[in-house]
């Protein structure tokens, strides 16, 4: 099953979450499977991929069904992480054909949107094989989906960075025009925070590095900067305070990630594993029908 113990997310929350997205897209009822789809009907439904990459969220899709109808049956024949290619099935589902036609575009949905995020990041872990540095995402996520869309990032292999703006302190350039400077905000933000949290400050020139470094920001964002200017201010920094964790933000692809990585930082953030991602491609086909004809 999903594992939230890293983000305090609940199986009741999905729930919720499940049952307020079924009601947006199922409504009053299923006018088409109900008028053409007799009640008795009984189906098993294929979950198969029409794509290449990882696989995410099977837990989630057995979710919805079971939302949908209890009485159905999800069998799941791949787990979260496992690679997939062309013709893959990632589940059976045996029930109601109503009911199976009802949950269909909610649990793909799901699963072509983790899947895509899963598969994307693995394919930046797979550019940084060799080198000491943790790929994270970012808040650039789709609301409402932010926890599971975290939680396919984990399953891609990366790790995830802040949940939202209340676990840790983060000074990005307009905080620093709104407070006056970098050293007046990591001061107030030091006042006004447990011990416990950490304050990180975003950084665009080796002069902003170097007043983050004096103002005792406890991580140093290197954000859209050069390989080679990013490399200098890696080195100022472990020479002086090696303790300090950098991140490297913006302008990250699979062709810059490797330099990227190369210049010494410990981190590597991009927005782009959760909010710009295509689907895998996923299909749901109904087989054929326990005790009679194919519906």
């Amino acid at each position: 099953m999903l594992d939230w113990k890293a983000d305090g997310y609940s199986q009741q929350q999905l729930r919720e979450q499940i049952k307020s997205w079924l009601a947006e897209d199922i409504g009053s009822g299923d006018v088409t499977a109900e008028t053409t789809i007799p009640a008795s009907a009984r189906s098993v439904a294929i979950i198969h991929v029409k794509d290449n990459g990882l696989a995410a969220g099977i837990p989630v899709a057995r979710l919805v069904f079971q939302a949908v109808d209890p009485t159905l049956v999800f069998k799941a024949h791949v787990a979260d992480g496992e690679k997939v290619s062309y013709g893959t099935v990632l589940a059976e589902v045996e029930g109601s054909t109503r009911s199976l036609l009802m949950g269909e575009r909610l649990a793909l949905n799901l699963l072509q949107r983790l899947s895509g995020i899963a598969t994307k990041t693995s394919a930046y872990v797979d550019a940084l094989q060799g080198l000491p540095v943790r790929l994270v995402d970012t808040r650039k996520t789709t609301p409402g989906l932010r926890m599971l869309e975290k939680y396919a990032v984990r399953v891609g292999g990366g790790y995830n960075h802040r949940f939202g703006l209340y676990d840790a302190v983060m000074i990005k350039d307009n905080h620093i025009k709104g407070a006056g400077g970098i050293s007046t905000a990591v001061e107030a933000a030091r006042e006004g925070t447990p011990h416990t949290m950490k304050i990180e400050v975003e950084t665009e020139s080796l002069s902003q590095v170097e007043e983050a470094l004096a103002s005792g920001a406890d991580i140093i964002m290197l954000d859209n900067m050069p390989p080679e200017l990013m490399k200098q201010a890696v080195t100022y920094i472990k020479e002086r305070a090696p303790h300090i964790v950098t991140e490297a933000s913006g302008g990250v692809s699979l062709q810059t990630i490797h330099a990227i990585a190369s210049t010494g930082v410990d981190v590597i953030s991009v927005g782009g594993l959760t909010y710009s991602v295509p689907a895998l491609d996923i299909s749901l086909d109904l087989n054929e029908k326990k005790g009679g004809k194919s519906q």
